[in-house]
């Protein structure tokens, strides 16, 4: 069984002041001619189609464009898409039952009521059946009436919900099943705050949008399956296994993603409890995301048409409207310009401590005796606006 793992195409997105759209466009062709050359029998999407809930009317049609190209590309495959944090989970869930009849499976609700399920697609080859359990972006109060609540009668945390999520499904591990899931699994044996997180991606006050509690195996949730195709975190990485990955996106969606490489996580499975293999199909971007730094007459030495931030070393002033209108030549996509050396003042310090801090951290700065049965109820209702947003 062979099937290609993407996510996180965020289509509509916005990098800083520059559209996408023919970025987007670019690069989503590329994935169809890999399909055409690859002939996967499946693709798995896994979460975060659109960059915005209300996506505009020129992402929808994009994404049409793209689906129409991909079932061309691929007539006898099955194409299989989640909801991420980013979509609106009930837009995309529109039609799902008329398209999963036509090999297009859009997941956009997780179970809501007891009689539902995770979405099960049954696929069959020479070694017997491969099970993709479709796992969209899972909020504990979407599942409430699922997967209940603390004996307190207050949310689960989104560990303990997706946990009983999972715990409900029949998964027959004497098959080969897949999760495919948009949900920041914690590797093994780390912290929240030590995993790399993309400044493009929404974070939920304290890290709690993470599946396993610090001091837990925080991956083995997904050990009943063979393996995990996971959305949500946008750099490429492993969730404490090789077989359980993150694809990351499939174009630079901010600057800290500037030098990565992007490509399509191409699955193939053998015979049960055969090792999997993986192969990275690279993207090449229409133009890349580059951070350039010297001096101003080093960095106008390296003229270039990619999306670039421009960080200026020179200590003396510039002239402002000559510096901008030169890097605006020379960079036709120019992002920001940034400089560094010149001196700051003690305010400067403080908002840049502070931007680095949550709602969570900040509240506890200028409330600094809570007790722990106060923070636990601060923390909830921060939790909580954050869910109605």
């Amino acid at each position: 069984m062979k099937f290609f793992h993407l996510s996180d195409l965020h289509i509509g997105l916005k990098l800083i002041n520059r559209d996408l759209g023919e970025d987007q466009r670019y690069i989503l062709k590329q994935i169809t001619e890999a399909a055409e050359r690859e002939k996967p029998d499946a693709v798995v999407i896994a979460g975060d189609i659109y960059d915005k809930a209300v996506p505009s009317g020129e992402a929808v049609e994009l994404f049409d464009d793209f689906i129409t190209d991909l079932t061309a590309a691929l007539p006898d495959g099955t194409i299989m898409v989640i909801s991420g944090n980013h979509d609106s989970a009930s837009r995309l869930d529109c039609f799902r039952k008329v398209l999963s009849g036509q090999g297009l499976h859009m997941i956009g609700m997780p179970p809501r009521t007891e009689d539902e399920h995770i979405e099960k697609v049954t696929l069959q080859d020479e070694y017997g059946r491969v099970n993709f359990y479709l796992l969209p972006f899972v909020k504990p109060s979407m599942v409430r009436a699922v997967a209940g609540t603390e004996e307190n009668g207050g949310s689960l945390s989104y560990d303990a919900a997706v946990r009983r999520l999972l715990e409900r499904e029949a998964v027959d591990e004497s098959q080969r099943n897949v999760l495919v899931s948009h949900q920041f699994y914690l590797p093994a044996g780390k912290k929240a705050e030590e995993t790399e997180r993309m400044d493009s991606e929404i974070r939920t006050v304290g890290n709690i949008d993470d599946v396993g509690d610090i001091d837990q195996v925080c991956a083995d949730v997904l050990e009943p399956f063979d393996y995990g195709a996971l959305g949500h975190i946008h750099k490429p990485s492993r969730a404490g296994s090789s077989r359980f990955r993150y694809c990351g996106t499939p174009l630079a969606c901010s600057v800290s993603e500037a030098g990565q490489e992007k490509g399509i996580v191409m699955v193939e499975m053998g015979r049960k409890g055969d090792d999997i293999k993986t192969t990275v199909l690279p993207l090449v971007p229409l133009r890349q995301v580059r951070i350039i730094k010297g001096s101003l007459k080093e960095v106008l030495g390296q003229a270039c048409g990619d999306y670039v931030t421009v960080i200026l070393t020179d200590r003396e002033d510039l002239d402002v409207m000559d510096m901008q209108d030169r890097l605006r030549a020379a960079f036709p996509c120019l992002l920001e310009i940034r400089r560094e050396g010149l001196r700051r003042n003690d305010y400067g310090r403080i908002s840049v401590e502070q931007d680095r801090l949550d709602p969570f951290d900040l509240c506890c700065r200028f409330l600094p005796r809570l007790t722990e049965g106060e923070k636990e109820i601060l923390k909830d209702v921060i939790h909580t606006v954050r869910e109605v947003k």
